[in-house]
C-alpha cells in the first residue's frame, strides 16, 4: 500500500508546492502557546489534543474531504467556490453577498500572505541562537539576516523558480522526515503523550480553563496555517496527489507535535521548543537541521507568493481586480507568472512586519486572525453550496466544521489589539482597491452609455456604402458585441474611418477555469463581422496568436480608453487606478505596432 503512494509522482511535488506553510508551523506553534500558559502535563496533553483535532477537522475534513470535492475541472480556491455558487443563487442580493464575501476572503488571504514569510523565516533564523558561540547574537542581527533572506526571495521572483522548483519536493520530504525523526526520539522519554489522541483531553482543557482556554485557540490555529493551500493549489497538481501527500504530512506533523509535547514535559524550562528538542536529540546534526529549516521556510514563503500571484490573476480575469502587468516566467507551466507590483508590495510589507514585531513570538500575536477568517468564509460558502445541492450528510458535516471555524475566528478577535489589527490594515488595502474598482466599473459602464447593436447596424448600413473605405481589416474590441462601446460609432460615423472589413472582437471569460475556444467569424452586415474568443477564467493566452491561427490578418486594432474626470475622492482613486494599470490590449498581448487607443472623456 505504501508503495502505491510513492508511485504517484505528484506526491513529492505537492509536498514542495502545497505543504510548505503548514509544514513549517511546528517551528513556532508550540513555542507560541507555551509562552502564554505554564507547561504542566495537563496543559501539554490538552494542547496536543487540540492541535491534532484542529488538523483533523479544519484541514482533513474541511479541505481534503469537503472543499476538494468541489471544483471546476480540478481547480480550487475562494474564487472557484464563488463561481460554483453564483449559478445556484436566485436573487441579486445573494449574488452581491457572495461577491462581497469573496472580496473579503481575498483581502484576508493577502493579509495572511504578508505575515507568513516574516514569521516563518524569522523563526527559522532564531534557531541559530542554540549554536555555541551564537547564543548572544542580538535580535537586530537576526532581523537583518531574515530581511536579507526575504529580499533575496522576492528579488528572484521575476526570473521564475521553474529551474529549481524540482528540488522543492525532495527538500520538503527530507524536512518532514527530520520532523518525524526528532519527534520519535523525543517520544521515548514520555510516550504517555500519545493518549492525547483522545479528544476528551482537549475538551477537558477548554472546560477547565474558561476564558483563558477559549482564547488559547487563537494560538492553536497556528498549526493549521496553510491548510487553505490544499484546495487553492488543487488545479496545479490534482486532488489525489495532494490528499495522499497530506496523510503522510499529517503523520509527520502529529509525531513531531507529540515529540515536542514529550520534550516539554521532561524539559519544562524550554522556550524555543522545536529547536531545543532537535538540538537535544541530534546535536551533531543540528546545524544541517537549522539550514534545512531555513530552506524549508523559503520554500514555504515561495509557495505563498505563487498562490498570491494566482489569486490576483483569477481576480483580474473575473473582473474584480484591475488589469496588472503580468510576466510569464515559464514557457511550459502556465501557472508560473510574475506580477511586479504585487511582488514589491509583499516584500515591503514583509520587511515592515519584521521591523515592527522584531521576534517571531511577537508575530504570532498578529498571525492567525486572517487565517481563521479565510477558513470561516470558505466553510460558509461550502455549507451554502451543499444546502443548495440538497446533499444532507455533507451539509451536516459542513455545518459542524463552520461552527468550529467560527469558534476559532471569535477567539482570534482577541489578537486585534495586540497586532492583529496590522494584518487587517494590510487586508484593507486590496479590499479597498477591489471594492472601488468593482463599483467604479459599474458606474463607468452606466456613464459610457453603450450603443445597442440594432441601433448601430441601422447607421452602419447607411454609412458603409456612402463613404470612401480603407482597404484591409480593422479590429474593434468590445466586451459584448450586443452593446457596443461609444468609441466604435465615433470612429466610423463621426471620424469617417471605415475599413473594407470591420471585425468586432469580444473576449469572454467563461465559468470554467480552463479552456480556449473561438467562434467562426460571422458576418452580421456587409463588411461587419463578429469574432468571439472564449477563455477559462484562469487561462493565460496570447490573443495575437489566436487571431493569427484564425487567419485574421488585421491592418489595425482599435480599443477604447477612458479619461475619467471627477471631484469625488473615491472616483478620483478609481481614475488613478485606471491610469496606472495597463490597457486591455497590453494585457492580452496584442501586436503593439497595430494598436490605436481611442480616448473617451467621462465624468463621474
Amino acid at each position: 500500500m505504501l508503495k502505491s503512494y510513492f508511485a504517484i509522482p505528484g506526491i513529492v511535488k505537492s509536498m514542495g508546492l502545497v505543504f510548505g506553510d503548514i509544514g513549517t508551523s511546528p517551528i513556532y506553534t508550540f513555542t507560541a502557546i507555551f509562552l502564554l500558559i505554564p507547561p504542566t502535563p495537563q496543559n501539554v496533553m490538552g494542547i496536543l489534543s487540540l492541535i491534532v483535532w484542529t488538523l483533523t477537522i479544519l484541514v482533513t475534513v474541511e479541505y481534503t474531504y469537503l472543499a476538494m470535492h468541489l471544483g471546476k475541472k480540478g481547480e480550487g480556491g475562494t474564487i472557484v467556490l464563488k463561481e460554483i455558487l453564483l449559478p445556484l443563487l436566485k436573487t441579486g442580493n445573494q449574488v452581491a453577498f457572495v461577491s462581497f464575501l469573496t472580496i473579503v476572503g481575498i483581502a484576508l488571504f493577502v493579509g495572511d500572505c504578508v505575515i507568513m514569510p516574516a514569521i516563518t523565516i524569522l523563526s527559522a533564523v532564531e534557531g541559530s541562537l542554540l549554536i555555541p558561540g551564537l547564543e548572544n547574537t542580538s535580535q537586530v542581527t537576526l532581523m537583518v539576516v531574515a530581511g536579507i533572506i526575504a529580499v533575496f526571495l522576492f528579488s528572484f521572483q521575476a526570473r521564475g523558480f521553474e529551474k529549481v522548483a524540482w528540488a522543492f519536493g525532495p527538500v520538503m520530504v527530507i524536512w518532514f522526515l527530520a520532523l518525524a525523526s526528532g519527534g520519535l526520539m523525543a517520544l521515548v522519554a514520555a510516550p504517555q503523550v500519545l493518549l492525547a489522541l483522545n479528544p476528551m483531553y482537549g475538551i477537558n482543557y477548554l472546560m477547565h480553563n474558561g476564558l483563558a482556554g477559549f482564547l488559547i485557540l487563537s494560538s492553536v490555529i497556528l498549526c493549521a496555517t496553510g491548510g487553505e493551500a490544499l484546495y487553492a493549489d488543487m488545479g496545479h497538481l490534482g486532488r489525489e496527489p495532494i490528499v495522499r501527500a497530506w496523510y503522510l504530512v499529517f503523520i509527520a506533523l502529529a509525531i513531531n507535535y507529540f515529540g515536542q509535547g514529550a520534550y516539554l514535559i521532561t524539559h519544562s524550562g524550554a522556550r524555543n521548543i522545536l529547536f531545543e528538542m532537535m538540538y537535544s536529540e541530534m546535536q551533531l546534526l543540528y546545524i544541517p537541521f537549522l539550514i534545512l529549516s531555513i530552506i524549508a521556510s523559503v520554500i514555504a514563503s515561495q509557495s505563498m507568493i505563487s498562490a498570491i500571484f494566482s489569486i490576483v490573476y483569477q481576480g483580474i480575469t473575473t473582473r474584480i481586480m484591475p488589469l496588472l502587468h503580468i510576466d510569464y516566467t515559464s514557457p511550459q507551466l502556465r501557472s508560473q507568472i510574475y506580477i511586479d507590483i504585487v511582488n514589491w508590495f509583499l516584500l515591503f510589507a514583509v520587511l515592515l512586519m519584521i521591523v515592527i514585531f522584531k521576534t517571531s513570538n511577537n508575530l504570532t500575536h498578529a498571525y492567525g486572525l486572517a487565517v481563521s477568517g479565510t477558513m470561516a468564509i470558505t466553510g460558509f460558502m461550502i455549507l451554502w453550496i451543499f444546502i443548495l445541492r440538497g446533499e444532507i450528510v455533507k451539509t451536516l458535516i459542513a455545518l459542524c466544521v463552520l461552527t468550529i471555524n467560527c469558534v476559532f475566528l471569535i477567539s482570534n478577535l482577541n489578537k486585534i489589539p495586540y497586532g492583529g489589527y496590522i494584518s487587517l490594515l494590510i487586508a484593507l488595502i486590496p479590499f479597498s482597491i477591489i471594492f472601488i474598482f468593482v463599483n467604479g466599473q459599474k458606474k463607468l459602464a452606466a456613464a459610457m452609455q453603450p450603443v445597442p447593436l440594432n441601433d448601430f447596424l441601422k447607421q452602419y448600413n447607411e454609412v458603409y456604402n456612402s463613404i470612401n473605405r480603407i482597404s484591409g481589416s480593422a479590429l474593434f474590441f468590445a466586451r459584448d458585441f450586443r452593446r457596443l462601446p461609444q468609441y466604435i460609432p465615433r470612429i466610423m460615423f463621426t471620424n469617417d474611418i471605415m475599413y473594407d472589413d470591420n471585425i468586432i472582437v469580444s473576449i469572454i471569460r467563461t465559468e470554467q477555469p480552463f479552456g480556449v475556444t473561438w467562434g467562426v467569424t460571422r458576418e452580421i452586415a456587409q463588411g461587419l463581422s463578429i469574432f468571439e474568443i472564449y477563455l477559462g477564467y484562469m487561462e493565460i493566452v496570447d490573443t495575437g496568436a489566436i487571431l493569427k491561427e484564425a487567419e485574421i490578418e488585421e491592418k489595425t486594432i482599435f480599443y477604447g480608453m477612458e479619461d475619467i474626470v471627477s471631484h469625488h475622492p473615491v472616483w478620483r482613486i478609481f481614475a488613478a487606478i485606471k491610469r496606472l494599470t495597463p490597457s486591455m490590449v497590453q494585457f492580452y498581448k496584442l501586436p503593439s505596432d497595430k494598436i490605436h487607443g481611442v480616448v473617451t472623456r467621462v465624468e463621474l
